[in-house]
């Protein structure tokens, strides 16, 4: 049995529009991530570049996580 679970199609336009912009901000954070993850040098990182890398897969947890704890500020 199915349940409550509802298809896309099933979903009102403003259901499907907030769906479609919480994964664009998704992937953007993503995406800056592991851009940032790739730029910046190892010694502005705290840990590993590695493991950094793969916690910005999480969602939107890993990625914020990042910019929050990961990176070292300026001096």
């Amino acid at each position: 049995m199915r349940g409550t679970q509802k298809r896309w199609r099933d979903l009102t336009s403003m259901q499907k529009r907030g769906i479609t912009i919480l994964g664009i901000i998704q992937v953007s954070l993503l995406g800056a991530a592991l851009w940032d993850i790739r730029r910046r040098p190892a010694e502005q990182i705290r840990g590993s570049k590695w493991l950094w890398t793969m916690v910005a897969f999480i969602n939107y947890v890993g990625p914020l996580a990042y910019f929050i704890i990961g990176r070292k500020r300026a001096e």
